[in-house]
């Protein structure tokens, strides 16, 4: 998953995205401790997603509360 496919995204698509993508990293770990499988790169694959989305999304938060402090300064 790209950065851009991450900033179309919204905020509750990326929350949902990131557990189907913890699941997903769950059962390939779980795959590959059972018999090893054809690419092992997609954990590498998944994880790096995963961190890209939690980015996103804790840089969403800093945004809103940064944006809510500067609206009761003001006020």
């Amino acid at each position: 998953m790209k950065n851009s496919e991450i900033l179309e995204l919204s905020t509750e698509e990326i929350v949902s995205r990131i557990s189907e993508e913890r699941s997903n990293l769950q059962k390939l770990k779980f795959a590959h401790a059972v018999s090893a499988i054809e690419n092992p790169s997609r954990i590498n694959k998944v994880r790096k997603d995963i961190a890209r989305l939690n980015t996103e999304l804790t840089k969403r938060k800093a945004a809103a509360a940064a944006e809510k402090q500067a609206v009761s300064e003001t006020e």
